[in-house]
């Protein structure tokens, strides 16, 4: 049985006009700027970008204002718009060896070449929550008082010491001519090859991410990370010209790059070295390059002949549910009218119900004649 609805827009209008009341809160107090989060809340305009898969800082946090601060909803408004861009051309591979570095460290040697950049971090910050955030003050320079940098980016070469100089860590893997798959037009296939598996994993949901780097670690996987090397600073960006045969630099991006190594027995003819891990994405986001670099090397324990025992190792599981925006779509969508789904559910429970009572009375009556 089919029922009809009857004046769903209007209400739909008006929801519309109720979120954006709720959005703009109260009227005394001063309304939150675009400008404002992208400068003050970067850490979440980092994170919409990369699972939005789109490098613009403004209008991702445009995004995180439509959407009330909900970070999954804003990274679906910006992939949303993303699709409606057209592609002019491609960039040539991102030189992170170039890399202006404002943050650098390396967790496998204390004196890396270049030395350590500890830059940006909360990482030695005391988790109390500092109420003097609501009543700043403010140095000649607009910053909060006694927090200027000191040092500014520097460049740094690629140098992890005595690993990249000897045969106990496997070697760079060679790039080739194969064209790079790109997520963004074409739907992921298995088995899948890298270059798809660090895209997905880009734009996976941080905390799903997280949580699967957190298992292998845990003992479901046997895939205990160190972080050779952890970069964040900006990169330039070239673009190639085909018509005129030139490389131009178009700008430059924020990035944060994750170099992992992982102790490996190997295979019977492999002697046991460390194998690798590895994470690039927009913006300063080092929890999620470190979990998409631990998650990368758990994806290729097919390559070094390990058996695929647990989540994390299964790059279809992995890879099939990584994405907020899929996840959200489906989970959300049990919100909206089912009607004609749970009648025809409830008859068929009544047929099932019915079919029961049959079979219950027949067995009864089978005792009682036993009796």
């Amino acid at each position: 049985m089919v029922t009809s609805i009857k004046g769903g827009e209007k209400a739909i209008d008006a929801s519309h006009r109720i979120v954006a009341k709720r959005r703009r809160g109260d009227p005394n107090v001063a309304r939150l700027s675009v400008e404002q989060i992208r400068e003050q809340l970067s850490l979440a305009v980092d994170r919409v970008m990369n699972e939005g898969s789109l490098y613009d800082p403004t209008l991702a946090a445009l995004a995180i204002k439509q959407a009330e601060g909900d970070l999954i909803e804003a990274i679906y408004l910006l992939r949303a718009y993303r699709s409606t861009i057209p592609r002019f051309g491609f960039t040539k591979p991102l030189d992170t060896a170039a890399m202006v570095v404002r943050r650098r460290i390396s967790t496998t040697h204390k004196d890396i070449p270049g030395g350590q950049f500890l830059g940006p971090t909360y990482d030695y910050t005391h988790r109390l929550l500092d109420f003097s955030l609501m009543q700043e003050e403010e140095d000649e320079d607009g910053l909060p008082v006694q927090t200027a940098e000191r040092d500014g980016p520097r460049t740094l070469r690629h140098d992890t010491g005595f690993l990249n100089r000897t045969d106990i860590v496997e070697d760079e893997l060679p790039t080739d001519d194969r064209p790079v798959a790109d997520l963004t037009r074409e739907p992921m296939n298995f088995p899948s090859n890298r270059d798809q598996r660090l895209q997905n994993l880009v734009r996976g949901d941080e905390g799903f991410l997280m949580g699967l780097c957190y298992s292998t670690m845990r003992g479901y996987g046997r895939n205990h990370p160190y972080v050779a090397e952890m970069r964040h600073g900006d990169v330039s960006v070239t673009l190639e010209i085909p018509e005129i045969g030139l490389e131009v630099g178009i700008g430059s991006v924020n990035v944060t790059e994750c170099r992992t190594i992982h102790l490996t027995v190997g295979k019977p003819d492999t002697p046991p070295h460390y194998t690798r891990g590895y994470g690039l994405l927009f913006g300063h986001c080092e929890r999620k390059a470190l979990s998409v670099a631990v998650i990368d090397r758990a994806l290729r324990g097919a390559e070094f002949g390990e058996e695929k025992r647990y989540p994390s190792q299964d790059e279809e599981f992995v890879l099939s549910h990584s994405d907020s925006v899929a996840a959200s779509g489906l989970v959300q969508h049990l919100k909206l009218p089912h009607y004609v789904d749970f009648q025809a559910e409830q008859q068929l429970l009544k047929l099932l119900r019915e079919d029961y009572d049959k079979r219950a009375k027949r067995a009864a009556s089978k005792e009682n004649e036993y009796d």
